[in-house]
């Protein structure tokens, strides 16, 4: 069981989705960005962010650009650390993360498709721990990663949600994760934000 902010009451039990997964590569911070400031503050899900950046990016600076754009608490995320509503945890530079339960974890395995954080085990990971209560979200990007881990999501029970390629600065992410689940919920990038709400069955998205 996820834990719920100190702002949004008491630490009662939670149904529904209430992990929500999103990988990005190329054009992913004005992605998140857009994304981010659309998710209103008493979101009821944990929210968990793999974006492909360079080794040697400073994470505070990545933090604080988000941060200054949603209603949410953004954090880097660390190692054994607790999943809680209302939270954005980012994949530090050059760590994977992972869900593993009510829980994050953080790896140095090495690269998948040259990529770590490898969108693909952030996916993965998640789709394995939540199942049904997981959605995962693709966005703009320049290769194939989280096409494997979305598939894994959807297989498992959980939501499938991809930026329509039409909106993305880099297409080939979203096209790829699509032919990967040709069913997944397909939505422009300014409309992503209320497709989450809805999945996740809480509030209204933020103006």
């Amino acid at each position: 069981m996820l834990r719920r902010s100190s702002t949004g009451g008491s630490n009662r039990p939670v149904t529904g989705r209430d992990v929500v997964a999103i990988g990005t590569s190329w054009g992913g911070l004005d992605a998140l960005r857009i994304l981010l400031h659309g998710l209103p503050a008493d979101l009821d899900a944990a929210v968990v962010v793999a974006q492909h950046r360079a080794a040697a990016s400073h994470p505070s600076a990545f933090r604080d650009m988000l941060g200054a754009v949603t209603l949410l608490t953004v954090c880097e995320a660390e190692d054994k650390q607790p999943l809680v509503h209302g939270h954005v945890f980012l994949a530090p530079p050059d760590y994977h993360l992972l869900v593993e339960g009510s829980h994050l974890a953080l790896s140095v395995a090495e690269p998948v498709a040259f990529s770590r954080p490898s969108i693909d085990v952030l996916l993965e990971s998640a789709a394995e721990s939540c199942r049904d209560r997981c959605v995962g979200v693709v966005l703009t990007g320049a290769n194939d990663d989280g096409a494997r881990g979305l598939a894994r999501i959807h297989d498992l029970g959980g939501a499938a949600v991809v930026q329509d390629p039409a909106s993305a600065e880099r297409p080939a992410m979203p096209r790829a994760a699509l032919a990967a689940v040709p069913d997944a919920r397909v939505a422009p990038l300014e409309e992503i934000a209320g497709v989450l709400v809805e999945l996740c069955g809480q509030g209204k998205a933020a103006a």
